[in-house]
C-alpha cells in the first residue's frame, strides 16, 4: 500500500502515537505524518505510507483549517490547557472588543512560535528546553491568516475558524489575542477540519481502520499515490521507459505537458502507479526527482 491515508485524530494521541497505530495495522514500518497536531488536538492527520513517504517534501506548503476555541482570563506555560494554568484574574474586555482585536490578526504577521514546541534552538527541540526550565528564544517568522470567522463570544471563550498557512500556531494567536487584550488567553479546543484540498470528513477514524484491517480491506483507506499533487501534470509510461527511469535515466516528454510556473511532472506506469517526479531541464528533458 502507497498512498496517503486520512485520519481523524482523536483527543489524547500525539501524531505519533496514530503512525504507529498505522504502522501496525498495515503492518509496515513506512510511514509518517504531514504535519503535527498536539495531543489536544482532534481531527484531520494526514500519513503518507509506502513508498509515498518520499512525497513528504510536496504536502509543506499547503493552508490548514481549523475551528478553534480560546478561553480568555488564564495564562499556560503551553499556551493551551494542557500546560501549567494561572487564572490571572483581569476583567475579561467587552465582546466588542474581543471580536476587534481577534480579527486583526488577519493578513501577513509575525508570529513567535510557543516556547514548548518542536521548533529547534541550536538542533535541540524547544520543547526539550522548556521541560529543563531552561531560556527559550524563539524567532518570529512570517505567517498568514486568509481568512477567520468568529461564530461565538461568551462566557469568557471565543470560538471561531481559522484558515491559515502551513507552520501557524493557534496556541500562539490564543496567547497573542489574551495579551492584546490584557487578559491573557489559552487555547481549549482544537479540531483540524482540512489541509490544502483534503478534507475530515473524508478520514477514517481509528475503529474504522481497524475494522478495515481485521476484513482484510486497510487498502480501501489509502489514495493511490498517482492520484496525489494534482498540480502536477502527468506523463504515461510504457514499460521500457519505466524500467528506464527506475534505472535512474532521464525520460523525455512534450513540452506542451506543462507550464513554465510548473516544473515539475508525474511519470504514471502503463498500470496507473506513480514512478517517479520529475523536474525539468532546460533541454526539455525531465530527470526523476524522485523514483519510487
Amino acid at each position: 500500500m502507497n498512498g496517503l491515508v486520512l485520519i481523524d485524530k482523536p483527543a489524547g494521541w500525539t501524531s505519533h502515537d496514530v503512525v504507529n497505530r498505522w504502522r501496525r495495522l498495515a503492518r509496515t514500518k513506512r510511514a509518517g505524518h504531514l504535519g503535527t497536531l498536539d495531543p489536544m488536538a482532534t481531527g484531520l492527520l494526514m500519513l503518507v505510507t509506502g513508498t509515498a513517504t518520499r512525497l513528504a517534501q510536496f504536502f509543506g506548503k499547503h493552508e490548514k483549517t481549523y475551528q478553534a476555541e480560546v478561553h480568555l482570563g488564564s495564562t499556560s506555560d503551553t499556551y493551551d490547557a494542557e500546560g501549567s494554568v494561572i487564572h490571572t484574574g483581569v476583567p475579561i474586555p467587552c465582546e466588542e472588543e474581543i471580536r476587534k482585536s481577534l480579527l486583526a490578526f488577519q493578513g501577513k504577521l509575525q508570529q513567535v512560535p510557543p516556547p514548548v514546541s518542536a521548533k529547534k534552538i541550536n538542533g535541540v527541540a524547544a520543547y526539550k528546553l522548556a521541560r529543563k526550565q531552561q531560556p527559550v528564544h524563539l524567532a518570529p517568522v512570517q505567517v498568514e491568516i486568509s481568512h477567520l470567522e468568529i461564530h461565538r463570544v461568551t462566557d469568557g471563550a471565543v470560538q471561531f475558524t481559522i484558515r491559515c498557512s502551513a507552520g501557524t500556531y493557534i496556541r500562539s494567536i490564543a496567547h497573542d489575542l489574551g495579551k492584546a487584550l490584557g487578559c491573557g488567553g489559552i487555547l481549549s479546543s482544537l479540531r483540524r477540519t482540512q489541509s490544502g484540498s483534503f478534507s475530515v470528513a473524508d478520514a477514517y477514524k481509528l475503529d474504522e481502520l481497524q475494522q478495515l484491517a481485521d476484513s482484510g480491506s486497510l487498502e480501501k483507506a489509502v489514495v493511490p499515490a498517482s492520484q496525489l499533487l494534482p498540480e502536477f501534470p502527468s506523463v504515461h509510461c510504457d514499460e521500457l521507459i519505466e524500467t528506464q527511469i527506475r534505472q535512474g535515466r532521464e525520460f523525455r516528454t512534450s513540452p506542451f505537458v506543462v507550464g513554465a510556473d510548473v516544473p515539475l511532472v508525474k511519470a504514471i506506469s502503463s498500470s496507473g502507479d506513480l514512478i517517479a517526479i520529475g523536474q525539468l531541464k532546460f533541454t526539455n528533458v525531465y530527470h526523476p526527482m524522485l523514483v519510487l
